[in-house]
């Protein structure tokens, strides 16, 4: 599986730019603003942030499937992405403004609010974009849709946060500038700029609606989880404990780059898969490895929580070491959904998710509202990891079920676990004895 091979240490390198330029910005920020305005650009990104999975309407996801099964041309499939990325756009655009302005603690200023939505186009349309790639496998393409924009806004918060010291508009100004950037990209160089048309073929443009759709709505669910604490943080506490929260659960997201460094290549791969059995034991492998990873990294979080948040966003941020321990736990459980709902997703069975994560949408809400006025920013972690721990129990029997692979198997480690491991580190072919094939 050699392709493979080479695809995962292109991912690895994107996933540590993405990683590395998204906590830089998040350091820039942090001791450029301070808690109380870090807390007020959390709440203003918050609709934006969760409009931007509805807008998405799973076109990526949908584009990665159809590509992959080569159902349709690629320039009719590009034609009808652009046609619905305008018609998305203006609903979203719409709604965000809508709650933002009137619906939010942070809506007073306009020029803020309209800066907070101002990626959501470009976003929208990166996004797109990206399913096409994934589909037709070019990793490389994929691959800068991921870290080139972060990269944007790191550079131009740099300059507008520290050197022209525009406070909170300047972050919001560098937020949207990034993706900006990278939708110029793709429409000048990818091609994408032949193919605005009025000609509508409704036939591919409903069929990838509404298997997009289904992929929105489970990734809505799956997005309220981890967005819903902040929605409610901003009516039942304050900007200080928001700022708090915000950035001890960012450091506990980059986690989840580790298993994103799989999620890309699993989804584009179960979508052309021959043997779907043989790639769900692959698939187990890659979350027995993924475990290890983020359960020592977590570990490495917990035991240096406070020097690590000090050393990055200063002391002013020393009660989010708080946060970040008692995130660690549910982000490591979460690991198990992150990675086997990429198998299933790439079926084209997203629904699946929602029977995991609606009832743990349910219980995070509860929660929340139960903690967050005594407890702040540790009730809201605390709310999260039980959520994230509901939401894995639940999901990894729910795909044993579909997939017909015991639970035991899909846990249970085994010495060809560790040679898979062997042959990934060194970036050779896997050994046969490791048990994968070519998919």
């Amino acid at each position: 599986m050699k392709r493979f091979i080479q695809d995962f240490i292109k991912v690895m390198f994107s996933k540590a730019g993405v990683i590395l330029f998204n906590l830089g910005n998040a350091v820039v920020v942090a001791r450029g603003l301070g808690p109380d305005a870090n807390g007020l650009i959390a709440v203003l990104v918050v609709y934006p942030t969760l409009f931007m999975t509805v807008g998405s309407l799973g076109i990526s996801q949908a584009t990665t499937y159809y590509v992959g099964k080569d159902m349709y041309g690629l320039g009719d499939v590009k034609r009808a992405i652009v046609q619905l990325w305008i018609l998305s756009t203006v609903f979203c655009l719409a709604a965000c403004f809508i709650l933002v302005r009137y619906f939010s603690d942070g809506g007073e200023n306009l020029v803020q609010v309209m800066l907070a939505i101002a990626p959501v186009p470009f976003c929208l349309f990166n996004t797109y974009s990206s399913g096409i790639f994934l589909g037709k496998k070019q990793i490389g393409l994929f691959n800068r849709i991921e870290w080139l924009p972060p990269l944007f806004v790191f550079l131009l918060n740099i300059l507008f946060v520290y050197g022209l010291k525009l406070g909170i508009t300047g972050a919001l100004t560098g937020l949207a500038a990034g993706p900006f950037i990278m939708t110029l990209v793709l429409l000048l160089k990818n091609d994408f700029i032949r193919f605005f048309s009025w000609k509508v073929n409704y036939v591919i443009a409903r069929s990838i609606l509404s298997l997009g759709i289904v992929y929105a709505v489970a990734l809505l669910i799956v997005n309220l989880n981890y967005r819903v604490d902040v929605v409610i943080m901003d009516k039942l506490s304050t900007k200080y404990q928001l700022g708090i929260y915000s950035k001890g659960a960012a450091l506990t997201e980059y986690l989840w780059q580790i298993p994103m460094l799989f999620s890309a290549l699993i989804f584009s791969r179960s979508a052309g898969s021959k043997d779907p059995m043989q790639f769900s034991r692959q698939i187990a492998r890659l979350l027995r490895m993924a475990i290890i990873a983020i359960g020592a990294a977590s570990v490495v979080l917990m035991v240096f929580s406070a020097k690590i948040i000090v050393l990055l966003f200063g002391d002013a941020y020393a009660e989010s070491s708080s946060v970040l321990r008692v995130l660690a736990p549910g982000v490591l459980l979460l690991t198990v959904f992150k990675i086997l709902n990429m198998d299933l997703a790439g079926r084209g069975k997203p629904w699946i998710s929602v029977k995991a994560m609606l009832p743990a949408l349910v219980v995070n809400v509860i929660l929340n509202l139960m903690l967050v006025p005594g407890y702040g920013a540790y009730g809201a972690a605390l709310a999260s990891t039980v959520s994230y721990g509901l939401a894995a129990v639940l999901f990894i029997g729910l795909y044993a079920r579909e997939v017909q692979l015991p639970v035991r198997k899909i846990l249970e480690f085994s010495l060809a676990d560790f040679h898979f491991m062997f042959n990934l580190t060194r970036g050779s072919k896997l050994l046969k004895n490791a048990g994968f094939r070519q998919t």
